[in-house]
């Protein structure tokens, strides 16, 4: 992919200007915004909708009352269009806040009721907005320190969806954009990787987003799962080779459903997700992924539980359960003294242990014993 030059102009020489309301638009392309359907957002009124619903557009509105100003030191950013009308690329939220404040007709269309009538004298001020005329190439280090590795960060599925507009529209490669924003731990490859993952399983079909079980999406258990080993093989890729389209080799694009479908599960199908928090399920998940005793019991639909005991195999569990059982009888001998009276059942218990015991001891000579026998039996073949 060929690298494209980048303007040299930054944000502080962007020319700020005061832009009546009426000419400022919506972006349609926001990264917040990705995955509602463009339906949703016809006009520049849904978009508010869809604005004050999901972006908390509230507390905005609220400090611009309590401030009695908008905050000048920080202007809006926007593409000015042919028509001469400009598209706001970073204060979407802000432009949203104060047009519900200067618009009592609109607050009712969007259910934003609980806003209070403003004073003229803010109205008249909130009139005109500072707007820096910019592009979206000019803008996108600005907005990618803010938003994707800064203060006030975006969700990661917002995160994920910039980065890769930058790398596949505007062919800025991972490596510049993780450099200029200030990223030293991979964040950005990482989130590209995930998305790419992602989009690979939704035109294979073989997972849909919108089928998942929890209307909240939590895409960081994606992208981190394609860090870790046990995921790496199950799927087939390469840490070095895997940033890119399509990471999955086409061999493979199965199993990602799968991990998809166990990630966050499907309503149609009345699967619930395996993963309910990252740690320690996602840990977990790897673990049953190391075997294909723990594959096909996450395959038959069994608890996350099961298919890890059954990746780890008889012997693991056994010499666990040996362990378990030390560390709790070590526990009961310090305490003999002060925790048992005489008087309770305990002895009766601690004598069921060791007949136990010496069960499993017999057990395990006997199979000690036959392995020996087969041993010889083998030499004399």
């Amino acid at each position: 992919m060929g690298k494209k030059k980048t303007t040299k102009k930054s944000l502080a020489e962007t020319e700020i200007r005061m832009i009546p309301v009426e000419k400022l638009d919506f972006d349609r392309r926001n990264p917040r915004l990705w995955g509602i359907r463009q339906e949703d957002m016809a006009t520049e009124e849904d978009m508010l909708r869809v604005l004050w619903r999901e972006m908390a557009v509230d507390e905005i509105a609220m400090s611009i009352i309590a401030a009695g100003r908008f905050f000048q030191h920080e202007p809006l950013f926007a593409v000015e269009a042919d028509n001469g009308r400009f598209t706001v690329i970073e204060g979407n939220r802000r432009l949203a806040a104060v047009r519900l404040l200067l618009d009592r007709n609109l607050r009712t269309a969007v259910g934003a009721t609980s806003l209070p009538e403003i004073s003229q004298e803010l109205r008249d001020h909130l009139r005109e907005l500072p707007v820096g005329i910019t592009t979206r190439l000019d803008a996108w280090q600005y907005i990618g320190f803010k938003h994707v590795n800064g203060p006030r960060p975006w969700d990661a599925y917002s995160k994920a969806v910039y980065v890769a507009r930058l790398h596949d529209e505007e062919r800025i490669p991972l490596e510049e954009i993780a450099s200029q924003i200030g990223d030293r731990h991979s964040t950005v490859k990482r989130l590209y990787r995930g998305l790419k993952a992602l989009e690979q399983a939704q035109q294979a079909q073989v997972f849909d987003l919108e089928d998942r079980w929890n209307r909240r999406f939590a895409f960081s258990h994606l992208y981190t799962a394609l860090d870790y080993p046990g995921f790496q093989r199950f799927l087939g890729i390469k840490e070095a080779t895997s940033y890119k389209k399509n990471p999955v080799p086409k061999s493979r694009v199965k199993n990602l459903g799968e991990v998809c479908i166990w990630l966050y599960g499907s309503e149609s199908t009345n699967r619930k997700p395996l993963v309910r928090t990252q740690n320690p399920d996602l840990r977990r998940l790897e673990e049953a992924l190391q075997d294909d005793r723990g594959i096909d019991a996450l395959r038959a639909g069994l608890p996350l539980e099961v298919a890890v005991e059954a990746a780890k195999g008889d012997e693991a569990i056994f010499r666990e359960a040996l362990i378990q059982a030390k560390v709790h009888l070590s526990k009961a001998h310090g305490t003999c003294v002060t925790g048992d009276d005489g008087k309770s059942d305990t002895f009766e218990l601690a004598e069921d242990i060791y007949r136990l015991a010496g069960k499993l001891l017999d057990a395990m000579e006997e199979n000690r014993s036959a392995s020996r026998k087969r041993g010889r039996g083998t030499r004399r073949k």
